[in-house]
């Protein structure tokens, strides 16, 4: 597979050349490092903005994710394939979707076991013990967090490597995800003990891991070209079951008219995004020599 993109800018009519590596660095990085830069100074805001912003973001992230999933990577992800393996493309979005609630309900487990959600369980500890485990469980919000990056950087990678302008609407609609959660992930590491700056290090760093998964895809994935349609299904289940099972029925809490239909203009206006980028990228021409 050639790794070079064929790019017409914005701006004049000479087409450039841009290493697909770089492209694949910079987005993940957008994806990862910058969702977490956008997190910390959310936090700078008064406690008043912050619950009056995030919930409007978690709408719009929702939106993104879903016309990703449906409009970008699954059509794609069949367009590879012949007849015959379609079946085998919708088990691979299924067991993701499966795949992905096991995992939560580990993950989630294993923060329950951490910090001894029964208050039972905490009034037996000492208040040097409850210490010790809150921070263990800020410890474990860093190791999930780093391997979600980590497999949100190998689709992203893996869709760059189909389409460029299907990495790009990837990495932004992971990026729309990533800031909501980064958030919670900042108010959890706090509430563990940790400072401000050690909080916004130490994501930083498992943000990082985003942009090694996109590079492994890169090297890994460049010369598997037929897996790629299986690597595009799971990056829409992942996508799929982050929007219903987690943002969602985050949703769902406030049921008070004027609230529903600012969450539904939201998606909308996440569909209506996701969309616009995708004619720009059709008008600017973005492709790979190889592709379609």
């Amino acid at each position: 597979m050639d790794k070079q993109v064929a790019w017409q800018p914005l701006f004049g009519k000479t087409k450039t050349f841009m290493n697909l590596l770089l492209l694949i660095v910079f987005f993940t990085a957008v994806g990862g490092v910058l969702s977490v830069i956008a997190a910390s100074l959310f936090l700078l805001l008064s406690e008043k903005w912050q619950e009056k912003i995030l919930p409007h973001g978690i709408s719009l992230a929702t939106g993104a994710l879903l016309t990703v999933a449906f409009w970008g990577l699954i059509p794609e992800a069949f367009e590879q394939v012949n007849p015959a393996q379609f079946q085998a493309v919708s088990g691979v979005i299924l067991l993701g979707i499966l795949g992905f609630f096991i995992l939560e309900k580990l993950l989630i487990w294993r923060h329950c076991h951490a910090s001894h959600c029964h208050a039972h369980t905490e009034e037996a500890h000492s208040h040097d013990h409850s210490s010790t485990e809150q921070h263990s469980a800020g410890t474990l919000i860093l190791i999930g967090d780093a391997i979600h990056n980590f497999v949100d950087g190998v689709l992203i990678g893996a869709a760059f490597l189909t389409d460029p302008q299907l990495g790009i609407m990837s990495s932004l609609a992971v990026a729309t995800h990533e800031i909501p959660q980064e958030v919670g992930d900042f108010a959890i590491l706090l509430q563990s003990g940790y400072s401000k700056k050690k909080a916004l290090i130490y994501n930083v760093l498992a943000s990082f891991t985003t942009v090694i998964g996109g590079v492994l895809a890169y090297f890994a994935l460049a010369d598997l070209k037929s897996y790629l349609p299986y690597f595009l299904a799971l990056a829409a289940s992942s996508f799929i079951y982050i929007a219903v099972a987690d943002l969602i029925p985050s949703l769902h809490e406030k049921t008070d008219i004027k609230t529903s239909l600012q969450q539904i203009f939201l998606i909308l206006a996440g569909v209506v995004l996701i969309g616009w980028l995708h004619d720009m990228a059709h008008h600017l021409e973005i492709k790979s020599p190889n592709s379609r």
